[in-house]
């Protein structure tokens, strides 16, 4: 499960968010390319936008979903 005590810290404030455990897979971008990004040495992913439509939090819940190490969260500030 994500700590959002350990956040990538390249993440926008808000709700959803990954934290260091990541492992760049690219599977959650290919789930939110909109919403996700790598981070400049490529070594983690990271949000750099905030859902803003019910389709774009869709896609945010689903690359949490399919995260193989539970590195992205939905309870950030």
């Amino acid at each position: 499960m994500a700590d959002k005590n350990d956040k990538v810290p390249e993440n926008v404030p808000g709700k959803f968010y990954v934290d260091n455990s990541c492992v760049p897979c690219n599977d959650c971008l290919e789930e939110a390319p909109q919403l996700l990004k790598y981070t400049d040495d490529e070594s983690k992913v990271y949000f750099h936008r905030q859902p803003a439509t019910p389709e774009e939090a869709i896609a945010a819940r689903k690359a949490k979903e399919i995260c193989p190490v539970e590195a992205i969260g939905d309870d950030g500030e």
